[in-house]
């Protein structure tokens, strides 16, 4: 059925594309790839095609790429989204083909398939799309998911439709899940040969600063005191505004850098500032932020890691709010302290081991996100201890690159060996 149904839609595609490019959701420049077409052209040698949703899927396999590419095999990345293009075209190692993927209608997958002909696809985490997947499977492409996650919400949601989930999982030839839990409710779904080699997203190293923005940043700010909310979504700027507000009274110099998850909403969270008696600046504009500022919207792609290093507390969004959460780990690889919501299964293993080394602390509102600010703020060993203790938790937590690799290693020397074979 639904086969049937994207086929049908095929006609209405580009009034999608017009209405989500209008809204900032596609790149105008590259629309035919969203149709599979692609100005560019396929590498002759054998070709690994990788697939990550979005800028979290792709941040945490960088080092994958990284290593992949290390062994001389050409490279291919899909993403869905325009940050991730973005941040595709900062990190992606040079010689690293990116396109977007195609929206998930038959013939646009047929074409980007007739195009590439990749000998290996991976899946990162558990964006599979059921065109991309069963076409893959047709033509006899490995499919390999890779990081593979998937929270207690998804697993309830799967089990109304069993059959079709499992039509999907078991056309896999191989699952790494990043944890015991997400394998065990894959396995009950119908996926087969179900390794666990740990979150990917603990290996990654720190995100990376541009030297000069941070020294332009901190000129900035002075002696100011600084606290951060990153990954915010709708909802939670505006506690976050209001923990701001009552900070004041004890810290009249407090800064507030918010970087929502979504940049676009930028302008949004200056507004919500500014009808809170807040005084905003944007970073998108090229605004620094002055002695009057009092919330720095840190709307742009990339720069979590100047931010972090900027502030010593910092709040990550998508917890107070039913999402499940957004990535604790590289604010804790930068040693800042963390707070967050009580709504974070999307890294569920990795805030349990946080909160229970009391390298993170979670809140259930404004009140107590105030108070915990305020405490480190008045505080700054203490709140140097909670940062080293959450730094010596995602440190332990790491090794899950390795052992990814070497459940990928067959796949990729095959590819090798092939690659001689025709070079000999």
């Amino acid at each position: 059925m639904y086969r049937l149904l994207s086929a049908a839609a095929r006609p209405f595609v580009p009034i999608l594309l017009a209405r989500r490019a209008k809204r900032g959701k596609e790149h105008r420049q590259r629309l035919s790839e969203r149709r599979g077409e692609n100005g560019i052209a396929r590498p002759e040698d054998p070709l690994v095609w990788l697939h990550g949703a979005s800028v979290g899927e792709l941040a945490s396999v960088l080092p994958l790429i990284d290593r992949i590419c290390a062994r001389g095999i050409n490279m291919l990345v899909t993403t869905g989204t325009v940050t991730s293009g973005g941040l595709a075209e900062q990190r992606l190692p040079r010689g690293v083909i990116h396109q977007f993927v195609p929206i998930d209608i038959p013939r646009f997958v047929r074409r980007f398939f007739d195009h590439w002909r990749p000998d290996l696809a991976l899946f990162v985490e558990s964006d599979m799309w059921p065109n991309l997947v069963i076409e893959a499977s047709a033509r006899g492409i490995p499919m390999v998911l890779v990081n593979a996650r998937l929270s207690e919400n998804s697993f309830a949601r799967w089990r109304r439709l069993p059959n079709s989930i499992a039509a999907l999982l078991q056309r896999l030839d191989l699952c790494l899940a990043g944890s015991s839990p997400d394998a065990a409710r894959l396995s009950e779904l119908g996926a087969s040969n179900v390794i666990v080699t740990g979150n990917l997203k603990i290996d990654v190293p720190p995100p990376p600063v541009e030297p000069t923005a941070l020294a332009t940043l901190r000129d900035a700010i002075v002696d100011r005191p600084v606290i951060a909310a990153t990954s915010t979504h709708d909802g939670e700027e505006s506690l976050v505004l209001e923990a701001h507000s009552r900070l004041r009274r004890n810290f009249p110099d407090l800064l507030t850098l918010i970087a929502p998850r979504h940049p676009e909403r930028g302008a949004h969270v200056a507004e919500l500032a500014a009808a809170a008696g807040l005084s905003p600046a944007l970073r998108s504009r090229g605004e620094l932020p002055k002695r009057p500022t009092n919330i720095y919207v840190a709307d742009t792609v990339g720069e979590l890691g100047l931010f972090y290093r900027l502030a010593p507390a910092v709040f990550i969004g998508g917890s107070l709010i039913r999402h499940g959460g957004q990535n604790p780990i590289e604010a804790a690889k930068l040693r800042c302290a963390i707070v967050h919501g009580p709504h974070v299964w999307n890294f569920a293993e990795v805030y349990a081991a946080l909160d229970g080394a009391h390298g993170a602390e979670p809140v259930n509102g404004v009140d107590r996100l105030t108070a915990h600010f305020a405490a480190w703020l008045s505080d700054p060993d203490a709140c140097a201890r909670v940062a080293e203790a959450g730094s010596k938790v995602v440190e332990n937590m790491g090794g899950g690159l390795d052992r990814t690799l070497a459940s990928l290693d067959p796949y990729l020397m095959q590819l090798q060996l092939r690659q001689r074979a025709r070079h000999a």
